[in-house]
């Protein structure tokens, strides 16, 4: 007698028209239901095969029927799957699934749903608090900070509001949690000396247009490494900014804006323009800041925060985050007369309000600026003012020298002196093909060297990217992988003239072959005449 199948592994019979079925559960309707869909099958095996397909299609996970007494795990998970995780952007799925997974179900997941109370969510929060941390514990602390301790209440409560939308219970326990004081992080502003210095450094280190176009204009990280050359408009200085870089699992996605109001277009000034249009001649991808590694690629957002950090302690500036680098911008747009409103359109705020929030401490100090200066109007003491501000020297700033890197950054090549008097300089990078092709230049100094080697180096990336684009079939040796394939493979099978065996025994297109065949067959007579 064969085994009975497991709950929710389906049912598996004979009907009487001889044909094998199988039926699975895949949901549940609103007065608990079930639901299901079937195969057929002329044999069992056959009927079983096609029922695992069918799980796997559905989801290939036990589906949930939905009732007031369920576990509350039962439910977040299911409130997360059906509710919630369709609308949310890759990475925040991921912060969802670390509070509901690793928290909230280990944690309360065996308590029904409408037994779950506000006392027993106050002391897993509590716990969370004191001793929650799954990881790095031993650096970090058994405890979660605040922040970690809201969000995750923040995820409980809404999976519950739904709940009680569903009927499923009459009220939200964690409505009324007492939960650690928000914390706000001090924003840190760079100064206008700091600028210049980080700027001039940013240059050494080859950064210089990605930072000074963040300080242009506040855009979010993620914003900033998603521009594409189509975005920008040269002529009446239009930036698109639709799109955004995000690490999910080790790769890097481009997804939708953070929000609808970052969906936006701003206006670049002539000079940020002008620094942009000089830049672009030496990049030769679709991307405006790609991968020195790998040019079809964006910079990932981890490598410009670390060079961030390089950069600001070799410029002799505090330690910044990159987003404090928006809050810059908006700080200095505002010291400069920006509107509040202006602002808030350029760096995507959803509203006004937002912007006044953020930058409340920059809107206060103006109004004091302003009361003074009416003040001072009104009692008539701007002239002595006037001649006190005379009798003060303005402190000159001394001049900055950047830090050279001690290593040279990827994608410049190098320089060595090989005699007294010559320099030798060397660019390799990976082409097309897969494979590094070198070339060199020498000079007579230094200086000489490196000037041969940044216009090789300009010379070489156009020749790859008219490879990449197909524009180009030429490659440093003058004949590309294929056809170097196709000439060694007719020299060794000279009797075979069919087109498309070649194409299969070499895995390529037949249209590839006809393209070098004659030429090659040309070159290979020209080689036995000059043997003979």
């Amino acid at each position: 007698m064969a085994g009975k199948r497991k709950k929710g592994e389906g049912t598996v019979r004979l009907r009487k028209d001889g044909r094998w079925e199988g039926r699975v559960v895949v949901g549940y309707d609103e007065t608990g239901n079930p639901k299901t869909k079937n195969v057929l099958a002329k044999t069992k095996r056959e009927c079983v095969e096609k029922l695992e397909e069918l799980k796997e299609q559905c989801g290939n996970h036990r589906p949930t029927q939905v009732r007031p007494d369920m576990p509350f795990g039962a439910w977040m998970d299911y409130w997360y799957q059906n509710f919630s995780k369709t609308r949310l952007r890759p990475t925040t799925q991921l912060s969802y699934e670390g509070w509901i997974y690793n928290h909230l179900i280990p944690g309360l997941g065996h308590i029904q749903l409408n037994r779950l109370t506000q006392a027993d969510l106050q002391q897993f929060f509590r716990t969370m608090k004191e001793s929650g941390r799954k990881s790095n514990a031993d650096k970090r602390g058994k405890g979660m900070t605040d922040r970690s301790v809201r969000s995750c209440h923040a995820v409980c409560q809404m999976a519950l509001d739904r709940a009680v939308e569903e009927k499923l219970i009459h009220g939200n326990p964690a409505a009324g949690c007492r939960l650690p004081p928000i914390k706000g992080r001090e924003m840190q502003v760079l100064t206008h000396e700091e600028i210049q210095r980080f700027l001039i450094q940013a240059k050494a280190e080859g950064m210089y247009e990605l930072f000074l176009l963040d300080l242009t204009t506040g855009m979010r990280r993620g914003e900033l490494l998603a521009l594409r050359w189509d975005d920008l408009d040269f002529d009446t200085g239009k930036l698109r900014i639709d799109k955004q870089i995000c690490p999910v699992g080790g790769k890097l996605i481009i997804s939708e804006p953070k929000t609808k109001a970052a969906n936006r277009t701003i206006i670049l000034p002539p000079a940020m323009l002008e620094v942009l249009a000089e830049y672009k001649k030496g990049i030769f991808s679709d991307l405006m800041f790609p991968s020195r590694i790998k040019p079809d690629q964006p910079i990932d957002p981890g490598y410009v925060r670390k060079r961030l950090q390089v950069i600001l302690k070799r410029a002799g500036c505090k330690s910044v985050r990159f987003h404090d680098l928006r809050h810059t911008f908006a700080t200095m747009s505002l010291e400069n007369g920006m509107d509040v409103k202006t602002l808030s359109t350029i760096i995507g705020h959803v509203s006004s309000a937002t912007t006044l929030n953020t930058y409340t401490h920059v809107t206060d100090e103006m109004r004091q600026k302003a009361a003074v200066n009416i003040d001072q109007g009104i009692a008539k003491a701007e002239v002595q003012r006037e001649s006190e501000q005379k009798t003060e020297k303005p402190h000159a700033q001394e001049p900055f020298t950047p830090v050279l890197p001690a290593r040279r950054r990827p994608g410049t090549g190098y320089v060595k002196q090989i005699k007294e008097n010559l320099w030798e300089g060397r660019y390799s990078p990976v082409w097309p093909d897969g494979k590094k092709h070198s070339r060199n230049v020498y000079g007579h100094t230094e200086a000489e060297c490196e000037e041969k080697l940044a216009e090789l180096i300009h010379q070489m990336k156009a020749e790859i990217a008219a490879l990449r684009s197909g524009a180009s079939t030429e490659y440093p040796d003058g004949m590309s992988p294929k056809k170097k394939a196709i000439a060694a493979y007719l020299r060794e099978h000279p009797g075979v003239t069919s087109k498309g065996m070649i194409a299969r025994e070499l895995s390529v297109d037949r249209s590839t072959v006809q393209r070098y065949y004659d030429e090659i067959w040309a070159e290979l007579r020209g080689e036995d005449t000059q043997a003979s």
